[in-house]
């Protein structure tokens, strides 16, 4: 029922479903049978040794390069979080998000962005490894960007959606557009994976 409701709420011109499963074992036969761009992963799926999503991307560590996982799950616990960013998903949704969203989320994966809900970017930091004796902030590095850019890189660090940062900010998607390839210029960056790794090292989010 969750799956068919997943698959209804994504937009077909933006995504295309090859393939389901509904417990670990059948997941990573499909993943390894079709290799699609994207998968969208249960965190809690069934079946296998118990470790769900997690042990899924674990035992298609051999295709990652190909493939990428966004995982989706009604949890934001920390341990659901680091558990799969760590194994190597790209992204961490939860089930609240809308289908327009998701589907907006599943091509930003398919183009090697990390995508993840907002409020999630303190288990980002702890995935990423980053203690508080790591690297501390470059001011000339954060100088480049204006006060406006700085708002919106950390907020789109934190996994927000563009049309997110619009509402926070009250400016329109085009400028966050604007914004973000600025920062991205700016700093030498190419993903906003790239950018949330960027942020977390220097504490910034």
């Amino acid at each position: 029922m969750f799956r068919a409701g997943v698959r209804a709420s994504l937009d077909p011109a933006l995504v295309t479903v090859v393939g389901e499963a509904d417990d670990v074992e059948s997941a990573v036969a499909r993943v390894h049978e079709l290799r699609p761009p994207v998968v969208l992963l249960d965190v809690h799926l069934p079946g296998g040794n118990g470790g769900g999503g997690a042990e899924v991307i674990q035992r298609c560590a051999d295709v990652l390069g190909e493939v990428r996982f966004l995982a989706l799950s009604v949890s934001d616990a920390a341990e659901d979080v680091v558990a799969v960013i760590r194994a190597g998903a790209r992204g961490y949704v939860t089930k609240a998000i809308s289908g327009p969203d998701l589907s907006a989320a599943v091509g930003q994966v398919a183009g090697g962005d990390a995508v993840f809900s907002p409020r999630l970017a303190g288990f980002v930091l702890d995935a990423f490894g980053t203690g508080a004796g790591d690297v501390a902030v470059h001011d000339d590095e954060l100088d480049r960007l204006s006060a406006r850019e700085q708002e919106v890189m950390r907020l789109i660090a934190r996994g927000y959606t563009y049309r997110e940062v619009a509402s926070e900010l009250f400016i329109s998607i085009k400028t966050v557009e604007t914004h973000v390839s600025a920062v991205l210029r700016k700093l030498q960056l190419s993903s906003r994976h790239e950018l949330t790794r960027w942020a977390a090292q220097r504490r910034l989010l």
